[in-house]
């Protein structure tokens, strides 16, 4: 509280993947109250703790906000570039001005905000974490919903992350829209994918962190509200077809 009561706390998912856009929550939680029970690293967390966590945040956050950055913009500028922009344009569209923001990770030298950083913040830092969970929740039903439009690649399941599932997609079918062109050189993706399963079976592990939730358990009030919502984001998405 040395820099005010008001502290932000930043984070975005999706840096890994290989379609979909990368999307940055910055959330403000009330500094007198109790942390939330339960509340983790997303990646800690499986899909029906984040869908309930994500209410919680969401009734009890002073203020929070989503931010995305499109495919078109990650292939253009890099994907560190938008993680940047995607917590920029989150920030922007918070309601309360903080007093000062926490962001995951190490100092992001082109965020143009004063900023402290926290190596493994999202399981160190409550309102990091606050962050963490309610953008993972967000991007993994952007997913769920783009995977109805291209049930090939099984992005319900994968949330855009590379799988055996999803490369054969792209080798049967290609990429789409939401493919990240600089991510998706399918032979190095195939060569990648053996080489990790075999090491160490982590292909299971990525489907594991991925948790997509059923569209039936989710509680759509955990975006309402919010300046940036999925109409928002699926119509930036829906201008690079």
């Amino acid at each position: 509280l040395q820099k005010g009561p008001m502290l932000a706390g930043v984070d975005e998912v999706g840096r890994g993947p290989i379609a979909g856009p990368v999307v940055a929550c910055a959330v403000i939680m009330p500094a007198d109250t109790r942390a939330i029970v339960g509340v983790d690293d997303s990646k800690r967390l499986t899909h029906a703790q984040r869908v309930r966590l994500a209410v919680k945040i969401r009734e009890r956050a002073v203020a929070f906000a989503l931010g995305a950055a499109s495919v078109r913009e990650i292939d253009r500028i890099n994907i560190y570039q938008a993680s940047v922009l995607a917590m920029r344009r989150a920030l922007d569209r918070l309601e309360v001005k903080p007093d000062h923001v926490v962001i995951d990770g190490r100092v992001m030298r082109t965020l143009p905000i004063p900023h402290t950083a926290v190596v493994h913040g999202d399981a160190r830092c409550f309102s990091i974490a606050c962050a963490s969970i309610l953008a993972k929740v967000t991007r993994d039903l952007l997913m769920t919903r783009l995977a109805v439009r291209y049930p090939q690649y099984i992005w319900d399941h994968n949330a855009g992350y590379t799988t055996r599932e999803h490369v054969a997609g792209l080798t049967s079918h290609g990429i789409t829209p939401h493919h990240r062109k600089s991510f998706c050189r399918i032979s190095d993706l195939l060569l990648a994918l053996e080489q990790r399963t075999a090491i160490d079976g982590s292909e299971a592990r990525v489907l594991d962190d991925v948790g997509v939730p059923d569209e039936d358990d989710f509680d759509y009030e955990i975006v309402a509200g919010a300046e940036l919502g999925f109409d928002d984001l699926e119509q930036e998405l829906e201008r690079e077809l």
